[in-house]
Protein backbone atom coordinates (compact mmCIF):
# COMPACT_ATOMS: atom_id res chain seq x y z
CA UNK A 1 0.00 0.00 0.00
CA UNK A 2 2.81 2.37 -0.09
CA UNK A 3 2.39 3.57 -3.85
CA UNK A 4 -1.18 4.41 -3.12
CA UNK A 5 -0.68 6.47 0.38
CA UNK A 6 2.66 8.15 -1.62
CA UNK A 7 -0.07 9.17 -4.35
CA UNK A 8 -2.78 10.42 -1.82
CA UNK A 9 0.14 12.13 0.17
CA UNK A 10 1.04 14.05 -3.04
CA UNK A 11 -2.64 15.03 -3.56
CA UNK A 12 -2.55 16.94 -0.32
CA UNK A 13 0.66 18.43 -1.26
CA UNK A 14 -0.95 19.93 -4.39
CA UNK A 15 -3.79 21.25 -2.03
CA UNK A 16 -1.16 22.83 0.42
CA UNK A 17 0.09 25.07 -2.89
CA UNK A 18 -3.41 25.64 -3.95
CA UNK A 19 -5.08 29.38 -4.20
CA UNK A 20 -7.56 30.05 -0.81
CA UNK A 21 -9.57 32.84 -0.42
CA UNK A 22 -11.84 32.32 2.97
CA UNK A 23 -12.90 28.94 3.27
CA UNK A 24 -12.70 28.13 -0.85
CA UNK A 25 -10.28 27.04 -3.49
CA UNK A 26 -9.67 29.81 -5.55
CA UNK A 27 -8.49 28.08 -8.82
CA UNK A 28 -9.80 24.58 -9.94
CA UNK A 29 -6.81 23.07 -11.64
CA UNK A 30 -4.84 22.35 -8.70
CA UNK A 31 -8.01 21.15 -6.94
CA UNK A 32 -8.93 18.61 -10.15
CA UNK A 33 -5.34 17.78 -10.10
CA UNK A 34 -5.55 17.02 -6.40
CA UNK A 35 -9.09 15.15 -6.90
CA UNK A 36 -7.51 12.72 -9.99
CA UNK A 37 -4.67 11.90 -8.10
CA UNK A 38 -6.37 10.66 -4.77
CA UNK A 39 -8.97 8.65 -6.67
CA UNK A 40 -5.47 7.10 -8.82
CA UNK A 41 -4.69 6.18 -5.13
CA UNK A 42 -7.40 4.29 -4.43
CA UNK A 43 -7.60 2.70 -7.82
CA UNK A 44 -3.27 1.91 -6.84
CA UNK A 45 -4.55 0.60 -3.69
CA UNK A 46 -7.18 -2.47 -5.26
CA UNK A 47 -4.54 -3.27 -7.48
CA UNK A 48 -2.00 -3.72 -4.51
CA UNK A 49 -5.09 -5.70 -2.55
CA UNK A 50 -6.00 -7.63 -5.33
CA UNK A 51 -2.20 -8.38 -6.30
CA UNK A 52 -1.12 -9.71 -2.89
CA UNK A 53 -4.05 -12.00 -3.25
CA UNK A 54 -3.09 -13.97 -6.36
CA UNK A 55 -3.94 -12.19 -9.21
CA UNK A 56 -1.39 -11.03 -11.87
CA UNK A 57 -1.07 -7.82 -13.70
CA UNK A 58 -2.99 -8.68 -16.82
CA UNK A 59 -6.36 -9.70 -14.61
CA UNK A 60 -5.95 -5.96 -12.98
CA UNK A 61 -9.16 -4.34 -13.76
CA UNK A 62 -9.22 -1.53 -16.34
CA UNK A 63 -12.03 0.53 -15.79
CA UNK A 64 -14.46 1.76 -12.89
CA UNK A 65 -16.99 -1.28 -13.93
CA UNK A 66 -13.61 -3.32 -13.92
CA UNK A 67 -13.07 -2.41 -10.41
CA UNK A 68 -16.61 -2.75 -8.97
CA UNK A 69 -16.71 -6.27 -10.07
CA UNK A 70 -13.48 -7.00 -8.42
CA UNK A 71 -14.70 -5.38 -5.42
CA UNK A 72 -17.76 -7.66 -5.88
CA UNK A 73 -15.50 -10.95 -6.07
CA UNK A 74 -12.61 -10.23 -4.02
CA UNK A 75 -13.40 -7.72 -1.32
CA UNK A 76 -17.28 -6.71 -0.80
CA UNK A 77 -17.53 -10.65 1.24
CA UNK A 78 -15.27 -9.48 3.71
CA UNK A 79 -16.94 -6.01 3.98
CA UNK A 80 -20.22 -5.00 2.61
CA UNK A 81 -19.64 -1.33 2.86
CA UNK A 82 -16.57 -0.85 0.69
CA UNK A 83 -19.16 -0.94 -2.60
CA UNK A 84 -20.66 1.75 -1.20
CA UNK A 85 -17.90 3.75 -0.29
CA UNK A 86 -16.21 3.51 -3.55
CA UNK A 87 -19.03 4.45 -5.66
CA UNK A 88 -19.59 7.46 -3.21
CA UNK A 89 -15.91 8.41 -3.61
CA UNK A 90 -15.43 8.00 -7.55
CA UNK A 91 -18.44 10.52 -7.43
CA UNK A 92 -16.89 12.61 -5.11
CA UNK A 93 -12.80 12.43 -6.39
CA UNK A 94 -13.57 11.82 -10.05
CA UNK A 95 -16.74 12.72 -11.36
CA UNK A 96 -17.55 16.12 -8.85
CA UNK A 97 -14.08 16.30 -7.89
CA UNK A 98 -11.88 15.78 -10.78
CA UNK A 99 -14.10 15.72 -14.07
CA UNK A 100 -16.25 18.52 -13.25
CA UNK A 101 -14.59 20.83 -11.14
CA UNK A 102 -17.35 21.32 -9.31
CA UNK A 103 -15.51 21.26 -5.87
CA UNK A 104 -14.30 24.59 -4.33
CA UNK A 105 -15.02 24.23 -0.63
CA UNK A 106 -11.82 23.24 1.48
CA UNK A 107 -13.63 21.48 4.20
CA UNK A 108 -15.20 19.59 1.83
CA UNK A 109 -12.11 18.76 -0.14
CA UNK A 110 -10.37 17.31 2.80
CA UNK A 111 -12.57 15.40 4.32
CA UNK A 112 -13.10 13.58 0.75
CA UNK A 113 -9.45 13.47 0.95
CA UNK A 114 -9.39 11.57 4.80
CA UNK A 115 -12.74 9.37 3.54
CA UNK A 116 -10.03 8.20 0.78
CA UNK A 117 -7.59 7.52 3.21
CA UNK A 118 -9.95 5.40 5.42
CA UNK A 119 -10.88 2.75 2.11
CA UNK A 120 -7.39 2.97 1.49
CA UNK A 121 -6.61 1.58 5.22
CA UNK A 122 -9.59 -0.76 4.82
CA UNK A 123 -7.98 -2.12 2.34
CA UNK A 124 -4.87 -3.02 4.15
CA UNK A 125 -6.28 -4.52 7.09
Amino acid sequence: MKESIRYLQNAREILKKAPREGHLYTDTKPVREACATAYLAMLMAIDEYLLAHGLNQKELPKSVDGYRQMLRKYLVIHNGKLMKEFNSLYEELHIAGYYRGLLSHIEIVKETMNLAQLFIAKLNK
